[in-house]
Parts: structure tokens; C-alpha cells; sequence
């Protein structure tokens, strides 16, 4: 159940990526009001929750309903999650993430960012959505499922302080040492990617 929780939590602290989703919400958030912002970072990371959550316990209904297995499910969340860890190696990720935040400033209805972009797709993106699934299918039981549970609640917690402290935290870490962080935790990803994928096949075609 330890082991479990170690690997949950290592999987969608780095998928969620709390330290890189903090200076993109710094800068969305730079002119509203201190309560506001903070108001906005708690509403955005209870909408991820609740996101994540039902995937987590209905996801695999959700599979069953569409004829898909799960074996597949883990080739393709494997893969998916195997692109994000590139692009975080890359720092093609946060590239993007900038973009889509500087189209949300220069548009002046989204004053409440909350909901997109930071509860979606920021938060509870296709990966934190495919990670949570393939996550929830390894508990065999009701403690390891509240483990996963727990690690969930823990990476969001951690979330939720960083958006709250964002403006502080890109001072104190500065550019350089958060692109080392996200390195790192890219290549991190990258093999738990690719281990997802190795049990699909295996499980696809009875390796």
C-alpha cells in the first residue's frame, strides 16, 4: 500500500506539475485582488478534484460502456503520458501553457480563471485524467484505493498552496531552478510512462 502510494503520488505530483502550473496562475491572477486570487485558486482546485475524482471511481465503468480495454487504455495513457514528459523535458509544455495563458489575458470576459484555464485543462488535463484511471485500476483493494485516494488529495493540497503562494514562490524559485525541477521530473515520468505501456502490451497480447 506504501509502495502504491509513493507511486501514485510521484505520478500525478509530476503530471499536475503544482510548480509549473503556479507562475502561469501568477501571472493570470497579477492584477486581481489578493482575496480574489486566492478565492480563485481554492475554486479551481476543488473543480480539479472533483474532475479527477469521478474519473478515478468511473472511469473504468466509462471504459466498459465504450468497449474499450483496459490494456489499450494503458498503451494510450502510457503514450499520452510519455509526450507530456518529453515536452516537459523539452520545456515545450510550459511553452504552451504560456501561450494559452497569454490568449486568456488579452481576452477581457475570462476575468475568472478558475474553471479554464487552471481547473481545466491546467489541473485535470487528459493526463491527470489518464493517470488517476490507470492509477485506480492497480488498487486491488479498499485500503489501496484510499491510498490512491490520499495521494490525490495530497498533490492537490500541494496545488492549491502553490496557486495560493504563487506570486512568493516564482521569487524564491526563480526560472532556472524551476525549469531544473521540471526536467527532472520529466525524465521521471518518461519511465513510469513507459512502464504503463509494457504492462499493456503484455496484458494485450498475454506476455
Amino acid at each position: 500500500m506504501t509502495e502504491l502510494f509513493i507511486s501514485a503520488f510521484i505520478t500525478l505530483f509530476v503530471v499536475i506539475d503544482p510548480p509549473g502550473c503556479a507562475p502561469i496562475y501568477a501571472g493570470l491572477t497579477k492584477n486581481a485582488p489578493p482575496i480574489m486570487a486566492r478565492n480563485m485558486a481554492l475554486r479551481a482546485t476543488a473543480i480539479a478534484s472533483i474532475i479527477l475524482l469521478f474519473f478515478a471511481l468511473f472511469g473504468e465503468e466509462l471504459l466498459g460502456a465504450l468497449h474499450i480495454q483496459l490494456d489499450s487504455f494503458r498503451i494510450a495513457g502510457g503514450l499520452m503520458l510519455f509526450w507530456i514528459a518529453f515536452e516537459m523535458v523539452f520545456e515545450k509544455r510550459q511553452q504552451r501553457r504560456e501561450e494559452r495563458a497569454e490568449k486568456v489575458r488579452a481576452t477581457p470576459e475570462f476575468e475568472d480563471v478558475s474553471v479554464f484555464p487552471m481547473a481545466m485543462p491546467m489541473l485535470a488535463g487528459p493526463g491527470a485524467i489518464a493517470a488517476i484511471m490507470l492509477l485506480q485500476n492497480e488498487a486491488n483493494s479498499t485500503e489501496e484505493t484510499l491510498a490512491v485516494m490520499a495521494a490525490l488529495g495530497a498533490v492537490l493540497l500541494i496545488a492549491a498552496l502553490a496557486l495560493v503562494a504563487a506570486g512568493p514562490l516564482i521569487r524564491l524559485l526563480g526560472d532556472r531552478v524551476e525549469a531544473v525541477i521540471t526536467r527532472l521530473l520529466g525524465v521521471l515520468l518518461a519511465a513510469l510512462a513507459a512502464q504503463y505501456v509494457i504492462d499493456g502490451l503484455k496484458g494485450s497480447f498475454g506476455i
